[in-house]
């Protein structure tokens, strides 16, 4: 690999941590335990899944307009940059918030959650920046693969201050808190290399009014989009599919909490998780050089069709070692096909767009991965709160990644390959 490409890639592993304790781990926990004590459990997850599909609507509108934008010359390194040092500003300040002000922790959480999704537009749009065409499917799955198993090192020292602090099936607040810094400080240090080093080699003409003109290109793509049918198709497709994977990673651990399962469980299945899910993302990019990107990711959404089922029925089983054994299955399937899925889906959309617009597109790209993570969430939160019963939520997933493959398989690969 070229200096580009493994800065690039560790910056995968510097945002994952973020992805892992605050988004998918321990923060959610956290906040259902610690700030949201009190509250019928049913309320709390919903409010946790509120305040996602919140951050995911903010960063929607915004994206955008800060894609085209950032496309003119030396912009996309800024915006990456200020994102990114927003949201490890509010990340830390999370470890702040007094016990039990679940409002200002969802306020800050949310912040930092755009933040982090914001500094991923302009990191995924460096991707045609650092490598080639050809080489795109197997660098962006080691992004994900590396940020996978990097995660692990932060998580696990998290693990170790709970330990510390006397944790068992109770969280040690303190030890949260020294967590929610030790996750912004390895965000921020395994930065820098990509900080130093990426640099915007495709871009636009020089504009003398770049805020005007980049709302002017927005709507221009949005009619010339039609000059990429199999892009708009794939986004649509992705808008689908990438709505379910998002909100099985984000409601996981409030799910594993509402069925009774320990908080020591919870861990070693996500830190399990983590560590499989390596592997597979190298083995989704090195397989789709042999039997093509859309083949893996229909394999991957069927995986999560299964993981959807088994997550509705898990209930139901009555055996609490079954419930267990039953529980492991589904997160082997979900490391199995997490990475693959989202690296091989980044890779596929920079294939079909111009290199010169690609933060522009990779815009318009989270837009529908943003728009897709607000109903997710908010539709299993409510129909929760609607029907005290947070599984039926779940089973709803199963129609998102039903439709999602549908309009995968209409996408025309031939029109894929060699686009540019």
């Amino acid at each position: 690999m070229t200096r580009e490409e493994r800065h690039w890639i560790l910056y995968d592993v510097a945002n994952s941590a973020f992805v892992l304790v605050m988004v998918t781990a321990i923060m959610p926990i956290y906040f259902k335990d610690v700030m949201a004590a009190g509250q019928p459990s049913h309320i709390a997850t919903a409010n946790w899944g509120f305040a996602n599909a919140a951050a995911s609507l903010a960063l929607a509108l915004l994206a955008p307009v800060l894609g085209a934008m950032a496309d003119y010359p030396g912009r996309k390194k800024i915006f990456f940059v200020g994102f990114l040092l927003a949201g490890v500003f509010f990340n830390l300040t999370l470890s702040l918030v007094p016990a039990g002000h679940w409002l200002l922790c969802l306020l800050l959480f949310v912040l930092a959650r755009v933040g982090w999704a914001g500094a991923n537009i302009f990191y995924d749009a460096f991707l045609v920046d650092v490598t080639t065409p050809e080489r795109m499917d197997l660098i962006s799955a080691r992004g994900y693969a590396y940020g996978y198993i990097g995660s692990v090192i932060p998580f696990v020292g998290v693990i170790g201050l709970l330990f510390i602090g006397g944790g068992g099936d109770t969280l040690p607040v303190g030890s949260v808190r020294i967590g929610f810094v030790v996750v912004g400080l390895w965000w921020l240090g395994f930065s820098l290399p990509a900080v130093g080093t990426l640099r915007q080699i495709h871009a636009l003409p020089v504009s003398s009014t770049p805020f005007r003109d980049s709302f002017r290109r927005i709507g221009k793509t949005m009619l010339e989009i039609r000059q990429y049918p199999q892009a708009f198709l794939f986004l649509m497709a992705y808008f689908f599919y990438i709505d379910g994977v998002d909100t099985i990673i984000t409601m996981a651990t409030a799910y594993g909490r509402d069925l009774g399962f320990s908080i020591s469980l919870l861990i070693v299945v996500l830190l399990f998780i983590q560590i499989v899910a390596f592997p597979f993302a190298l083995i989704y990019g090195r397989l789709a050089t042999r039997y093509t990107a859309k083949t893996m990711l229909m394999a991957g959404i069927l995986l999560y069709c299964l993981v959807t089922v088994g997550a509705f029925f898990l209930p139901a089983i009555i055996d609490p070692l079954w419930k267990k054994l039953a529980f492991w299955g589904i997160a082997f399937l979900v490391a199995s096909a997490m990475g693959g899925i989202q690296a091989l889906s980044r890779s596929f959309f920079g294939r079909l767009i111009p290199p010169e617009k690609s933060a522009e597109f990779f815009g318009f790209y989270n837009v529908f991965g943003k728009f897709a993570a607000i109903t997710g969430p908010f539709l299993m939160g409510l129909v929760g709160r609607l029907t005290g019963d947070t599984r039926w939520g779940v089973l709803s997933l199963l129609v998102l990644f039903a439709i999602g493959a549908l309009i995968l398989s209409k996408v025309r690969e031939d029109e894929v390959v060699g686009k540019r």
